[in-house]
């Protein structure tokens, strides 16, 4: 049994506690807040090995570009001199190409589908209702264009073992009678699931305190104290805190406590928002994605999580009305009988998707310190990928062969 200290306490920290906990170390962690302002608490709650395609592709620089000049677009990055953004947007720029695509789709794939199986195991574990629902998600378009590029990505999975199918719009209609449609068609990822993630965040705070676990809220990592290749402590405010192993697992707050032992981690912070409707006419049972306007639409709870945006900037408590109106606006051209009014600012959520890059997570002992371990930039999978994230810190740490191979997700590949 070692002693393990991570930091931060979203879900790649919480994942990352059970499985090591269960592997019999005693465990610790630090966040800043009181864990309940963490990116995976508002987001779609949706489970996706159909996403396999990373962030980073051809087209997403030029679609990109045609985005920034509109206050609603789902997509946005602020213009500024920040070298970070700048050093971020170069690494970007190169590995928006067909080679990187093709290369990342295995990996994800794997990673994904391990993620949703130890999802499944979780959820007939005592305690842990979590609303775990396994009907797919349907990825909904207007144009043929769009129904072109999901056809061909359905193509792709298929190749990579996926279960997906290209629907007509009778075919989605007899899904979901109630619910109107103006589209053109759909794919159905049969192979996703979805979630309530505020039910499974508690969840998992209560069996880890139950289980011994030591989650120390309110306490900010000011300092990191290194001799060698070695972390030896970790100091917040006048507290010091020693372990054997050390684990950066701070979403998109990762690259400060990584600049304090002068490592580099390329993330920016995408701001994603997302807000609840009361929903008891139930008219939408599968979750959807809007494939043009990039919003995701979730039943959770008796109500519809709507949820989109990636504004890429400094993390910031602004909320941009514009880009709620997007969303809002977005949901009858797809549903005619859906109209959600512009929620009040106090009931809009929003959160920080930690963004690397080139779309692919940061999972793996850093090559500058023996004992450090760093668990992040798993951009709008975070949620999805946080189950398989924790099993492989785990691994790592024990020295064991990992579940899934991990060379793509090295945290020192830039």
């Amino acid at each position: 049994m070692s002693k393990i200290l991570i930091i931060g306490g979203g879900i790649m920290g919480l994942s990352s506690a059970y499985y090591l906990n269960k592997a019999g170390h005693e465990v610790t962690i630090l966040d800043k807040g009181d864990l309940s302002d963490n990116c995976s608490y508002g987001n779609a709650g949706m489970i996706v090995p159909s996403h396999f395609i990373p962030l980073a592709t051809p087209g997403m620089i030029s679609q990109g570009i045609r985005w920034m000049f509109s206050s609603k677009s789902p997509f946005y990055v602020k213009p500024s001199l920040n070298p970070n953004l700048i050093s971020w947007g170069i690494k970007f720029i190169k590995n928006a190409n067909a080679k990187h695509v093709e290369a990342s789709a295995k990996p994800l794939m794997e990673i994904s589908v391990l993620s949703k199986n130890l999802y499944k195991e979780l959820a007939a574990e005592p305690g842990f209702d979590f609303g775990l629902t396994e009907k797919g998600i349907l990825m909904f378009y207007k144009t043929e264009k769009a129904g072109e590029e999901e056809a061909h990505m359905a193509e792709k999975g298929r190749e990579l073992g996926l279960d997906m199918e290209v629907l007509t719009v009778a075919q989605c209609k007899a899904l979901q009678p109630q619910l109107e449609l103006d589209v053109l068609g759909a794919v159905h990822y049969r192979c996703d699931a979805h979630l309530y993630p505020t039910h499974l965040m508690a969840a998992l705070i209560k069996h880890l305190t139950t289980k011994g676990v030591n989650i120390v809220r309110n306490q900010e990592v000011t300092k990191i104290e290194t001799s060698g290749n070695k972390i030896n402590s970790v100091f917040t405010r006048d507290k010091e805190w020693t372990a054997d192993s050390y684990i950066i697992a701070s979403g998109s707050w990762s690259p400060a406590i990584a600049k304090l032992v002068n490592i580099k981690t390329p993330l920016m912070p995408g701001k994603g928002y997302s807000f609840m409707v009361n929903e008891p006419e139930q008219r939408m049972q599968i979750p959807a994605l809007l494939a043009e306007a990039r919003v995701a639409i979730t039943p959770m709870n008796g109500s519809l999580r709507y949820g989109g945006t990636m504004e890429l900037d400094k993390i910031n408590k602004r909320i941009n009305m514009n880009r709620v109106k997007g969303i809002v606006e977005a949901v009858p051209n797809y549903f005619p009988n859906l109209h959600p009014e512009i929620p009040a600012e106090k009931d809009i959520w929003f959160g920080f998707r930690p963004s690397s890059p080139d779309g692919l997570p940061y999972i793996g002992r850093n090559n500058k310190y023996d004992n450090l371990i760093v668990a992040t930039g798993h951009g709008m999978m975070g949620l999805s990928l946080g189950p398989a994230t924790g099993l492989l810190v785990s691994e790592v740490i024990d020295g064991k062969k990992t579940s899934v191979a991990i060379d793509s997700f090295s945290p020192n590949r830039f």
